[in-house]
């Protein structure tokens, strides 16, 4: 469970060795920061960490601060070292199968490389956590999926009940 929940925090991890050596540029983390912003929300810095165990740390430390959202990008997929999902799953209450169904259904319809995600979505306490793919165009087809769903989880898991 996270402490002192701050309704409008968002965190952004980029799981990428590269990107966090400094040999590659990171392409998400601005994207996903942005999208964040236009949903009311206010993003920290993307934290680019390499891949592993440096994940569950960037997570953890999230969670400890009180985000509201926490949205990953990259480690999803079967390299040795992608190990986004198993940083992620512990810290899972709820999970939310049906929204990396959604997710990876979105990038099915493009791309069958899609199906390789193996990403997860849920509640860690009250903050809403998933796993997105590493590519811009993956990021873009989840956070399509995410769009008209932020707000209603985010609104359920601090408690609140309206209609949809």
């Amino acid at each position: 469970m996270s402490h002192g929940l701050q309704r409008n925090r968002a965190g952004v991890v980029i799981a990428s060795t590269r990107a966090a050596a400094g040999l590659a540029e990171d392409m998400t983390g601005p994207v996903i920061a942005d999208w964040l912003r236009e949903h009311g929300f206010e993003p920290d810095e993307p934290l680019v960490v390499p891949d592993g165990a440096a994940v569950g740390a960037a997570l953890r430390a999230l969670l400890q601060v009180g985000c509201a959202v926490v949205l990953t990008s990259g480690g999803t997929g079967l390299t040795p070292d992608d190990l986004t999902p198993e940083e992620t799953l512990p810290l899972l209450d709820r999970p939310l199968p049906g929204v990396m169904e959604a997710i990876r259904a979105a990038g099915l319809a493009k791309t069958p490389f899609a199906a390789l995600s193996r990403g997860h979505a849920g509640l860690a306490g009250d903050c809403l956590l998933v796993n997105l793919p590493g590519s811009p165009k993956g990021v873009m087809d989840g956070l399509a999926v995410l769009d008209p769903l932020v707000t209603h989880i985010c609104a359920q898991a601090q408690g609140e009940h309206h209609d949809h």
